[in-house]
């Protein structure tokens, strides 16, 4: 027996793809699922943890994280960006292309898939619309998703030249190939670095109008409707996109959207402080944003909760005009939802887990998001109740540039299983 075998008995066990929300058990044998929910005939040699009353379920699966590799490993790097995952309740990542070199070519896929063998959760590349991310040829699609790549997005820019972005949706639902958008107009957002509106204007720096973001939103789901192939929205934060995307799926346009937990808890008051960890694109935006985008996760106008994880070095944050914008998320994105969405009551932990695992990998066609029978061991225990403050020092990112800094957030993880070997255990 292979020492990724384990029985883990005493659990409150939930899992969306089977519909499951039970007490039981889960028996794991060679990395794989091999029995959950009552208690069953135990094979010889099988180790037995007790899972003391904990909840155990899918790992999440968050598609869309910037793992810096190649090329910006003083960021993060593979290895770091997965124990940040792992520490988080993550089992997936896909990872986004905007590193040195773009992720462009089957050459720089296959280096992540070779360095990710060893990493601490699976690793999926996402790879560039344009080649180079230059917004003026399309990559070779085909080349790339035989070379392993999940999904395609420019992502830190948008594709401005709709005509093409139309040609890559149609070229890539012949593939089977999910594209992803990053929704803004750079002229409307010109030198912004933070929401336009009364708390950019009370600082003096220059902001980032809504309209950005909006209209590019109008403009992929017009594509999506003229095309018919599937585009999905990243990181939503207004409440103009929000409105669109309910239309567009009360008339079942097929679009997807995301949003992260920073868009439904924090809004632009934060950046009175001068913090630069509190800034990331699109921006932190006004109430009245923020309880559209709570409201659009509540009701499925929003389909899925994922980090937009995006380290950047303590020197590059120091200056809060001057500095990139982005913030790391895959250490606190389940407490925060827990904090944010549970204990209100907007979802239920079943509801949870559906956004941050089952339904991410049905949407990107991902293996994750289950404990069926026969599924990879991929699996994380938490206590839903448990309360700590967030201390970035304690990070396992290279990045500790998180809006969340000194908050207290509630839901613990507690262990994280990845094809049934524990990669993450809580101290």
């Amino acid at each position: 027996m292979e020492n990724n075998s384990l029985r883990i008995t005493n659990l409150h066990i939930i899992d969306p793809s089977q519909h499951l929300d039970e007490d039981g058990e889960i028996l794991i044998l060679d990395g794989k699922i091999a029995r959950i929910g009552e208690p069953g005939e135990l094979p010889e040699g099988v180790p037995v943890m007790d899972g003391m009353g904990l909840c155990a379920a899918p790992g999440l699966v968050d598609i869309h994280v910037h793992l810096r590799d190649p090329g910006l490993t003083y960021k993060e790097d593979i290895f770091t960006g997965t124990k940040a995952a792992a520490a988080g309740g993550g089992t997936s990542v896909m990872c986004m292309p905007n590193t040195k070199p773009v992720i462009d070519s089957a050459e720089t896929v296959a280096y992540i898939l070779e360095k990710a063998k060893g990493a601490s959760a699976r690793v999926y590349p996402v790879a560039a619309i344009t080649q180079g991310m230059t917004g003026q040829q399309l990559s070779d699609f085909a080349a790339l998703r035989a070379a392993g790549a999940a999904a395609v997005s420019d992502d830190g820019r948008p594709v401005e030249n709709a005509a093409l972005m139309k040609k890559a949706m149609e070229l890539c639902a012949g593939l089977g190939l999910p594209v992803a958008s990053h929704c803004e107009d750079l002229h409307i957002i010109g030198k912004g670095i933070m929401n336009e509106g009364a708390v950019s204007r009370k600082l003096g720096v220059p902001g980032m109008d809504r309209s950005s973001e909006d209209s590019v939103t109008a403009r992929e789901i017009a594509l999506a409707a003229a095309t018919g192939a599937r585009v999905h929205i990243c990181h939503v934060s207004t409440r103009g996109a929000v409105a669109f995307l309910r239309d567009a799926k009360a008339r079942n346009i097929p679009v997807t959207a995301e949003t992260a937990p920073h868009y439904f808890m924090l809004t632009e008051q934060l950046l009175k402080k001068r913090d630069a960890n509190c800034r990331m694109n699109p921006p932190l935006r006004e109430e009245a944003d923020r309880l559209a985008i709570l409201e659009a996760v509540r009701d499925g106008v929003i389909d899925v909760i994922a980090t937009d994880h995006a380290p950047h070095s303590p020197e590059e944050k120091s200056g809060f005009e001057t500095a990139p914008n982005g913030v790391v998320g895959l250490e606190t994105s389940f407490a925060a939802c827990v904090t944010g969405l549970v204990e209100p009551g907007m979802l239920t932990l079943y509801e949870l887990i559906e956004r941050m695992s089952t339904k991410p990998a049905e949407l990107m066609k991902l293996p994750g998001g289950t404990l069926k029978l026969g599924a990879a061991a991929d699996l994380f225990l938490f206590a839903p109740d448990e309360r700590w403050v967030v201390e970035p020092e304690k990070f396992f990112s290279k990045g500790k540039n998180t809006p969340f800094a000194g908050m207290t957030l509630t839901g613990r993880v507690k262990y994280t299983f990845l094809g049934g070997k524990l990669v993450y255990q809580d101290k």
